[in-house]
């Protein structure tokens, strides 16, 4: 029920009570795309990582053996909202106190939909980033905020130059089916489920 006006009752009032469909624009099919997880790994993660916050206790098993953020010594790239409330800003930021690796912390305007599917070309978007090397003093979430400046436009741009620069060189991409089997392609990529509306 948070933000009830907005994500439920305008819904309503407008499907319901007037009989009034509004145009999906894209956002919200996205949004209305279930996750299709396994019953069984959907209640374990919800459990686990939830419920349980066994991720950042070094309790996540992975086939029996615990996972720990410490031994994370690859570069982190690591995002959150402002208006999420699914996971606010603030919880995602405390990775930085979980793993000893180079962090990049990114804070998007919008929340948990609006801020992540936010491609350039938005006039209205903001993020702020700022990267921290292993070595260096950890700042506090308010610390972060204060001293780090927005910028205009999408948050997607610096993840490109950042997977850009932790990148190989760039490959061309397999063929679609399993041709080496016998296997042709169903059909053209992205396929079927990406176009469905």
């Amino acid at each position: 029920m948070l933000r009830s006006n907005d994500l439920v009752w305008s819904y309503r009032l407008y499907n319901y009570l007037l009989g009034e469909r509004r145009p999906v624009n894209d956002l919200m099919a996205w949004n209305a795309d279930g996750t299709r997880l396994p019953y069984r790994m959907h209640v374990e993660y919800l459990n686990g990582m939830f419920l349980h916050n066994a991720l950042a206790r070094g309790e996540w098993g992975v086939d029996g053996a615990p996972v720990n953020l410490h031994d994370i010594r690859v570069p982190v790239f690591n995002v959150g909202a402002v208006q999420d409330h699914v996971a606010p800003w603030r919880s995602v930021f405390k990775l930085q106190a979980l793993c000893d690796a180079e962090q990049t912390f990114v804070l998007t305007a919008g929340g948990h939909n609006v801020g992540i599917v936010n491609p350039p070309g938005q006039p209205k978007s903001s993020y702020r980033l700022r990267r921290r090397r292993a070595d260096e003093r950890r700042l506090t979430a308010d610390e972060w905020l204060a001293t780090t400046r927005p910028v205009a436009g999408s948050w997607w741009t610096a993840w490109l130059r950042w997977l850009e620069k932790h990148s190989g060189r760039r490959v061309a991409a397999p063929a679609m089916g399993a041709p080496e089997a016998g296997l042709p392609p169903l059909e053209a990529a992205p396929g079927r489920y990406v176009r469905a509306r």
